[in-house]
């Protein structure tokens, strides 16, 4: 027996190929997806903000300010390479930028102590003659970590550097040196400070204000006013690699969402090695591995609507798990590019899913806790919650609950706080707006100066490349002609 299609009426009055008439809704919290996505966009547009030329002319005038004290800190006792190549990177260390512990950093606040954030890589050693997988000492490490022997240098490098070691003598009577975290950032802290103690002898024209210096751990960070603007840096002194780890080359084997995107080469140009260590490492030998240049090159690959969801999440987390510091942004940003290797691109791609991306970030951050299980994405069997206690990652998993259970309300608190932090700042401007701040090098004179132009250009570079690799090379003996490479293009 044959049944008859339903007609079009009768179809129409089934629901058959129409939309739902209710809002699409959160199952767990019953928001509704499209508020959700509405107060995503609300927080993506307070924090985002867009520089005016004054404001860029300041941002360039303290990233001279900083390259140029650097120059002097190689000059001190030529320890640090003559030709040196930094990366700087939108966001502090607090951001999760870096994957550094965030329990010995002293808190600062948008708004109330700064008002634009940096993170600046400084290599102290070099090693970037090698066209094979580096092989590093973890005999004594976990995973994640390395101590660093400078038997890899040269006689010269050891001499310059030994005082930043500790020493171990073996039997057959040779003596090894290994590279200190502790002892090399004790000895930037001194330098910077003597480079500050020195400028600010001799205060020229337009030259910022430094409101504070700190050192934070094995982090220096400093604050710089210049105009309207606090621009906080943190300073990070770090060894550099060219090549890959021989630790991760198991992940180059597997399939991951930037296959095709990016070529492997801008994936894998080089690592750092950055002064933190394990929970029960020795913090005066040991290392951490990071990835922070390869991340750079993988945020290209990210959508839009995700980068948002992720900063939103990020604002939250970071508000809400901020005691006991055992959960920082890096751990969400991990997640994120789990997620990426693991959901189809056309997916992540949607526009218009930044709430259900933001809601899936909470439930995974939220996994992790749960099951205290965190794979470092470019070594996964490197899990960086091992260490916590089981009453640890379940307050953080309980406190994760509250937000999953009212994502909206957590939202607009972040909407808040971010609204505050520019208010502030933009009393501030109002309050310096009668001045105007010259770089440095430029004699306030004509308005066409370079200075000018610069300003424009690097309003142009920030607003278009956020979170990129900002590269400088520098020559000591003259600061004042920075050379710009954010990627591979040189500027």
């Amino acid at each position: 027996m044959k049944m008859a299609a339903p007609t079009a009426s009768k179809a129409a009055s089934l629901g058959c190929n129409n939309k739902p008439a209710f809002p699409e809704l959160d199952f767990r919290s019953g928001a509704r997806v499209e508020e959700l996505n509405k107060l995503i966009q609300e927080f993506t547009k307070h924090d985002q903000r867009e520089y005016d030329d004054q404001r860029a002319l300041e941002i360039h005038t303290a990233k001279d300010f900083i390259f140029s004290m650097l120059g002097m800190v190689q000059k001190l006792d030529q320890k640090l390479p003559v030709a040196n190549e930094y990366l700087l990177l939108s966001g502090g260390v607090r951001e999760g930028v870096v994957d550094l512990d965030l329990d010995e950093l002293n808190v600062y606040a948008r708004g109330t102590d700064y008002d634009m954030d940096f993170t600046l890589l400084v290599p102290a050693l070099k090693l970037h003659d090698r066209n094979q997988p580096v092989t590093l000492d973890m005999r004594h490490s976990a995973l994640c970590h390395s101590w660093l022997s400078l038997r890899l240098f040269d006689e010269g490098t050891i001499s310059k550097w030994k005082d930043c070691c500790t020493i171990v003598d073996h039997i057959n009577g040779a003596t090894n040196y290994f590279f200190s975290p502790t002892k090399v950032a004790d000895w930037f802290y001194d330098s910077i400070s003597i480079v500050l103690s020195e400028i600010q002898k001799k205060p020229q024209r337009g030259m910022p204000k430094v409101e504070k210096v700190e050192k934070n751990g094995t982090i220096i960070s400093i604050i710089l006013g210049v105009g309207s603007s606090r621009m906080l840096y943190d300073i990070v002194p770090v060894v550099s690699f060219k090549g890959w780890p021989a630790v991760a080359q198991s992940w180059l084997m597997e399939n991951h969402f930037w296959d095709g995107k990016i070529t492997e080469e801008e994936v894998i140009s080089g690592f750092y090695l950055v002064p933190a260590c394990s929970y029960k490492g020795k913090k005066d030998n040991e290392w951490r591995l990071s990835f922070a240049r390869s991340e750079v090159q993988l945020k290209k690959c990210i959508s839009s609507s995700l980068m948002q969801a992720y900063q939103a999440c990020k604002a939250i987390i970071i508000k809400l798990l901020s005691r006991p510091k055992a959960i920082s942004p890096y751990h969400l940003r991990s997640t994120m590019l789990w997620a990426c290797d693991r959901l189809p691109a056309n997916y992540l791609a949607q526009e218009d899913y930044a709430a259900h991306f933001l809601l899936g970030l909470i439930d995974d951050l939220q996994h992790c806790l749960v099951n205290k299980m965190c794979p470092n994405y470019f070594i996964p069997q490197c899990n960086m919650l091992e260490h916590l206690s089981e009453e640890t990652v379940m307050l953080h998993a309980r406190k994760l609950s509250s937000v999953r259970s009212d994502p909206a309300e957590h939202l607009r608190t972040a909407i808040e706080h971010v609204k505050a932090a520019n208010r502030l700042t933009l009393e501030l401007q109002r309050r310096g707006s009668t001045t105007t701040i010259p770089s440095p090098q430029s004699d306030g004179g004509d308005p066409n100066q370079p200075d000018d132009r610069l300003a424009k250009k690097l309003q142009q570079l920030v607003t278009e490349n956020p979170g990129k690799s900002i590269s400088v090379f520098i020559n000591p003996d003259d600061v004042t002609r920075p050379h710009f490479r954010i990627d591979d293009k040189f500027f």
